[in-house]
């Protein structure tokens, strides 16, 4: 396939810190397209110029229009990084784009401060909720983080002094590379720096205080930290539950009778990438569901409100999960169709007739069954005594690649 498509990053010293082919590219396109600075920075191009339109999807229509024309785009830094070229890799294959990085904020904000990047954070808050740093949040973390705009520095500064960790070391760089650049390092419970420039990258060393907040990296979270009515998988049954269904980075889990999502909530904090799809009929839960993922730094867990399997959606998950609704025949069977092979399925029973069904798709499926008895210390009068909760069992299963149904 012909390459027509040319992706060039671009730093703070504009076309000066091109090598010669990426000039090239530039000058001989016939349609340039980026933000306003970045097209500030070709005076004299004599093709037409495009800038970004709102929504982004309008421009990715108007790229696809330009098929076998010469576009170049123009994009700041590493567009693989938080960057423009992922978007343009779901909608254009590879041979079609030939993309040229600069140096990310992130390498040059590392340069300037000594970091090491594989033991950072790195986050972007462009067109993303604050929520987000929830899941990155805890003791001696270090972040980088591409900025909305000037404002932003301030606003994570309060969001951290909220949690207990106003001790936090924050240090704001503009314009990295470029003639104005500036860093400049305050402390977030006194953070007062002002005239901050909307092209920066923040970096934050981590300082929890005495009373901070903030929630573990692992499996297994307080069940009173999520918003729930009860209907909730336990602590103790949650993070065997997890480790049953093997998340990793990227992939997709069906959560079906999510409750409170506590279990597609902890799949995605589990794994970079992990992504989870919630379905849930109760509108009361549905709003819990909602409140924890915007609590735990999931706000891009999708939510599903309906009944299954009327309402499950297309596609093909990389596990399941069915923590309500298993004596449902049909919805056993479409979860399974849909499982892609290799992938696991658990679903958790309290109930004997849960149990039977399980013993049922065991026989047929194979996989296992495993009970799981938790008892919690808890006070008797004026003595102690342990109180068991609910026997779980569940059933654990790996589709094999040879199944089709």
């Amino acid at each position: 396939m012909t390459l027509w498509l040319s992706v060039i990053g671009i730093g703070e010293d504009g076309l000066s810190g091109l090598s010669n082919a990426s000039c090239k590219l530039v000058e001989t396109a016939e349609i340039l397209i980026g933000g306003k600075r970045h097209l500030e920075m070709v005076q004299d191009f004599p093709g037409e110029k495009l800038t970004w339109r709102t929504p982004l999807s309008d421009t990715i229509a108007d790229i696809t229009s330009y098929r076998g024309k010469r576009v170049c785009i123009l994009a700041t830094g590493d567009p693989m990084w938080f960057g423009i070229g992922v978007t343009l890799g779901r909608n254009f294959s590879v041979d079609e784009m030939m993309i040229v990085p600069a140096l990310s904020a992130f390498s040059m904000a590392a340069a300037q401060l000594g970091w090491s990047l594989d033991k950072t954070e790195t986050i972007t808050l462009h067109g993303r909720p604050l929520s987000n740093l929830a899941r990155h949040l805890y003791p001696n973390a270090n972040w980088m983080i591409l900025s909305e705009n000037g404002k932003t520095p301030a606003i994570v500064a309060n969001w951290l002094c909220e949690r207990g960790f106003g001790e936090s070391e924050i240090t704001v760089l503009e314009h990295l590379g470029g003639e104005r650049q500036r860093i400049r390092t305050s402390v977030t419970a006194n953070f007062a720096l002002d005239d901050i420039a909307d092209l920066n990258t923040i970096a934050v060393r981590c300082v929890a205080g005495e009373n901070a907040i903030w929630q573990a990296q692992t499996p297994g979270l307080l069940d009173d930290e999520f918003v729930h009515d009860g209907q909730l998988t336990k602590r103790e049954v949650r993070a065997a539950t997890l480790a049953a269904l093997n998340p990793y980075s990227g992939a997709l889990l069906w959560d079906i009778g999510a409750g409170c999502g506590s279990v597609a909530i902890e799949w995605m904090r589990a794994a970079k990438g992990a992504r989870a799809i919630a379905i849930e009929s109760s509108d009361k839960r549905v709003t819990m569901i909602a409140q924890n993922a915007e609590k735990f730094g999931v706000s891009d867990i999708k939510i599903i409100h309906g009944l299954a399997p009327q309402n499950l959606p297309d596609g093909t998950p990389d596990a399941v999960f069915v923590g309500g609704g298993i004596t449902n025949t049909a919805l056993c069977d479409h979860a399974w169709k849909a499982l892609r092979p290799g992938g696991r399925l658990v679903a958790n029973v309290v109930t004997i007739e849960g149990e039977a069904r399980l013993h049922d798709l065991q026989k047929t499926h194979g996989g296992e069954l495993v009970r799981i008895a938790v008892s919690r210390l808890g006070p008797i009068g004026g003595l102690h005594a342990w109180k068991p909760l609910m026997q779980v069992t569940q059933w654990q299963v790996t589709k094999p690649y040879e199944a089709s149904t």
